[in-house]
């Protein structure tokens, strides 16, 4: 009799713990919208929550909201997210070594589902429309979406990548000719 009165008084105990743990709450910062990857966050792009987390979870104190603000989006953050330091850069795109360059792509030379900022892409060298295809792989440059323009009135959307320095001048020269396609390679995740 007594064991069964210790054992339940040591699961109220560990109920009322738990209940505890659970209501502590601390202010963090959230995503009130999309930010697509290489923007800089502006104030309007925050909101804060109060959520119970736990402290394996990365997060960004509400009271740090300042030291965000003119960070830049290390990859597409989304609207109602919990927000870590992780996802954050100091210096928009391009980085050091690398360009950024403007592809003219028709929606037949790009992946049905379509691009997003931060897609890994390889551009690829296609052949003249009238030749056959060539027994060799085609030439590639990698790069990464920064942003996409609107579709124009003939299926043309214009996609900004970067790319390593080295690569920018070939990249904008197969560009201006229409013969590149896109290859989305797998996503991060």
């Amino acid at each position: 009799m007594a064991l069964g009165i210790a054992l339940v008084a040591v699961g109220a105990l560990t109920a009322a713990w738990l209940v505890s743990v659970q209501g502590q709450h601390t202010a963090v910062l959230v995503l009130a919208r999309d930010v697509p990857y290489g923007s800089v966050i502006t104030d309007s792009d925050l909101t804060t929550a109060e959520v119970s987390v736990d402290p394996s979870v990365a997060t960004i104190p509400a009271g740090d909201r300042e030291s965000v603000v003119g960070s830049v989006a290390a990859t597409t953050l989304t609207s109602g997210a919990l927000l870590a330091r992780n996802q954050l850069t100091v210096a928009a795109p391009p980085a050091d070594g690398q360009v950024l360059v403007g592809l003219a792509l028709a929606a037949t030379r790009m992946p049905a589902g379509g691009l997003e900022p931060g897609d890994r892409i390889l551009v690829v060298d296609t052949p003249n429309p009238d030749a056959d295809p060539s027994a060799i792989p085609p030439s590639t440059i990698a790069a990464t979406v920064v942003r996409l323009g609107s579709m124009d009135v003939n299926g043309v959307t214009v996609v900004d990548v970067t790319v390593a320095s080295g690569d920018g001048p070939a990249l904008a020269a197969r560009s201006a000719t229409g013969r590149v396609a896109v290859v989305l390679q797998p996503r991060a995740g």
